[in-house]
C-alpha cells in the first residue's frame, strides 16, 4: 500500500502514521481540507445525468501525494503526468459513494463508474475533476445535493460564489439554494473523541453528515 492509493485508504495510513509526510500526524479530525465546486448536468428533455465535481485539495496534502511525480524533471506537473493518480483516487471512492448524495424527488439515486477524470496542479494545490453519472436518469422537479466525507476524515468546503454549484442546461426556471454547514471551520476534537474513535468510523457512519454542503435545486 502507498499513498498513491486512493482517499478510501487514507483513515488506514493515518492509523499507521503514514501520513506525517503531509499531516503531521494531526491528532484532531479532519486530516485533509477540499474545496469543491460541482455542476449538476441536464439532458435536453429535463433529467438529470449526473454531476461534474471538481475538487480543490489543501496544499500538504497536494505536495505529499504528488512526490515523484515529475516524470521528466521539468519542474512541473502536467495532466498527463497525474492521470494514473486521478485515476486511482477517482475510483477509490465507489466505497464511499463519491462523497455525495443526490435525491430527486425525496428519493436517493444511484450513480455509475465516473468517468473523464483529470488532474491539474497550480497554485501549489491538485485539482481532481470528474464526471458522476447517474445509474437511472429520471426526471424530477426537486434535487438535493449533499457533499461530505461520513467519516470527518476529509473536510469539504463549497467554493465561495456562484461557482459553487451550477447547473448546465437546466430546464428554464430552476433554482439552487445552497447552504453550508453551521462549523465552517472544522471544529476541535471533542476530548471523550480520540483518534481511536474515528478510526471505527466507516462509509455507513452518519457523523460527518453535520459538516454536509448541501444544495437544493427546485424546477418548474
Amino acid at each position: 500500500m502507498t499513498h498513491r492509493l486512493g482517499l478510501k485508504f487514507l483513515s488506514a495510513l493515518a492509523g499507521a502514521g503514514l501520513l506525517s509526510g503531509f499531516a503531521g500526524q494531526a491528532q484532531a479530525h479532519p486530516h485533509v481540507w477540499v474545496v469543491a465546486k460541482a455542476e449538476l448536468v441536464f439532458a435536453p428533455d429535463g433529467k438529470v445525468t449526473g454531476i461534474r465535481h471538481s475538487w480543490t485539495f489543501d496544499k500538504p496534502y497536494s505536495a505529499y501525494v504528488t512526490q515523484g511525480l515529475d516524470k521528466n524533471g521539468d519542474g512541473k506537473l502536467t495532466p498527463e503526468e497525474l492521470q494514473d493518480l486521478a485515476k486511482e483516487n477517482t475510483e477509490s471512492l465507489v466505497e464511499f459513494n463519491y462523497f455525495t448524495q443526490l435525491k430527486a424527488n425525496g428519493k436517493k439515486q444511484d450513480f455509475d463508474a465516473p468517468r473523464d477524470y483529470r488532474m491539474t496542479f497550480a497554485d501549489e494545490a491538485v485539482t481532481l475533476t470528474y464526471f458522476l453519472p447517474m445509474k437511472t436518469v429520471s426526471p424530477a422537479k426537486t434535487l438535493s445535493l449533499e457533499i461530505y466525507d461520513p467519516t470527518y476524515f476529509v473536510s469539504f468546503a463549497l467554493a465561495e460564489g456562484d461557482d459553487a454549484v451550477k447547473l448546465a442546461s437546466a430546464p428554464q426556471g430552476c433554482a439552487t439554494n445552497v447552504s453550508r454547514p453551521k462549523n465552517e471551520a472544522p471544529p476541535q476534537q471533542p476530548q471523550n473523541m480520540s483518534e481511536s474513535f474515528f478510526q471505527t468510523l466507516t462509509a455507513a457512519s452518519n457523523f460527518g453528515v453535520q459538516f454536509a454542503n448541501k444544495a437544493i435545486v427546485a424546477c418548474p
